[in-house]
């Protein structure tokens, strides 16, 4: 999750710098998330902080830009709590992913932005197409060596094909649920539902297999 984008050049910024980016990248992510990258604009955004389209180009240069800022903001904030701010290992990680759920259902609006700029990454040309294409690589592989380092503790066979299915799996499995709870809340338990779904998913890879949260 958070593999995405290292190495690229990291610019350090004075105090308040960071602090204005961060109130734009806010901004951004409920405006891109309740019309899409396309149909929110930079006026709208620039509004809500109180600056001018011309000032939100000073601090990130481009339309595109911001985008990616804003799905690299929206993954940053999942692992801010972890140590060394990166995913977890083993069984860890599966926990975590559970903790997740928990925290989507306390911040609906980071939950929305996600859905919808991923949705539309799949279209010819979007700015977060090839963001979301890594992303996803990395996550499928972070799960599957959570898996096999599960496998490993416990000195158990493991089949890797199954450990590639399960990992895609997860990922569907969460972001449908993050689709179906925005549209019906009433009847989508977040949580609880993605629970069940991963611990009957890493089951059925390692028969046996309690995760609490």
């Amino acid at each position: 999750m958070d593999d995405v984008g290292k190495g690229r050049a990291q610019t350090k910024h004075r105090p308040e710098t960071v602090l204005k980016r961060r109130e734009i990248l806010r901004a951004a992510s409920e405006v891109f998330g309740m019309k899409g990258s396309a149909k929110g604009t930079l006026e709208e955004i620039a509004n809500k902080v109180g600056m001018t389209r011309a000032g939100i180009l000073h601090h990130f240069g481009s339309k595109r830009a911001l985008l990616l800022a804003v799905l690299q903001y929206r993954d940053s904030s999942a692992v801010a709590d972890l140590e060394y701010h990166h995913m977890p290992g083993g069984a860890d990680l599966f926990r975590h992913l559970k903790a997740t759920a928990h925290r989507n259902e306390e911040r609906p609006g980071i939950v929305y932005t996600f859905v919808t700029l991923s949705a539309e990454s799949i279209t010819e040309g979007n700015p977060g197409h090839d963001y979301f294409l890594q992303r996803y690589g990395n996550l499928r592989d972070e799960i599957a060596e959570a898996l096999i380092d599960m496998a490993k503790e416990r000195r158990a066979t493991i089949n890797m094909d199954k450990v590639l299915m399960a990992s895609a799996s997860i990922l569907a499995v969460m972001d449908g649920l993050q689709l179906q709870w925005l549209l019906d809340g009433k009847d989508i338990n977040l949580p609880k539902v993605t629970e069940y779904a991963i611990d009957t998913i890493v089951d059925s890879v390692l028969p046996g297999t309690k995760l609490t949260a």
